[in-house]
């Protein structure tokens, strides 16, 4: 059972606690680039969750059975530095070929997948941390699904703001800062229940 309890801790850590966007200050490139639609913010949501969880399995596998039995260790960021770059990569190709509206959404954010420190990010992490298997998957989990909560959550509030009077010295990216720093003091409120 404290098996269990570990595991859904890191779940929830990943989502709410431990925030990679508004907790961690990783992704932030995407978080306020493809945040101004909904449709574009659950795509990118989706597809850094599946990129997260991909690469952290992969690059837990190429940490432990190639870098550490040939004492590479200090390799570990060049290596899933590559690794990201090709799942990113053969998303995009699968994105342009099957799904051509969500690949026009995304647009340049795409690509840029590929250097969200997010995902970098969350793969060192789960080694500095020492989880295993199912813990490095459990925690990319969380941390994508948090990433898919925050950027759902405060597209639709830019949305929203598009519909009311803001000041001109605030419009666009300033109440974006604002919002998203309001964001994280709620986030940190949850800091203490873990």
């Amino acid at each position: 059972m404290s098996s269990i309890g570990f595991y859904l801790g890191l779940v929830f850590s990943g989502i709410i606690i431990k925030n990679v966007l508004l907790s961690q200050f990783l992704g932030i490139c995407p978080f306020l680039g493809v945040s101004k639609k909904t449709s574009s913010a659950v795509g990118m949501g989706l597809a850094v969750t599946f990129v997260l969880v991909l690469a952290s399995i992969i690059s837990f596998a190429f940490y432990y059975l190639v870098l550490v039995p040939f004492q590479l260790e200090f390799l570990r960021t060049i290596a899933f530095i590559i690794i990201i770059a090709t799942i990113v990569q053969l998303i995009e190709v699968l994105l342009k070929k099957y799904m051509v509206n969500l690949y026009k959404s995304l647009g340049v954010y795409l690509p840029l997948i590929t250097t969200n420190c997010a995902v970098l990010g969350i793969a060192i992490l789960n080694i500095n941390n020492g989880y295993d298997l199912l813990g490095t998957i459990v925690y990319a989990l969380g941390s994508g699904l948090g990433f898919l909560l925050v950027i759902l959550l405060f597209s639709a509030i830019r949305e929203k703001l598009e519909l009311h009077d803001i000041p001109k010295a605030l419009k666009g990216l300033p109440i974006a800062l604002i919002t998203a720093a309001f964001m994280s003091l709620a986030f940190i409120g949850f800091g203490g229940i873990l």
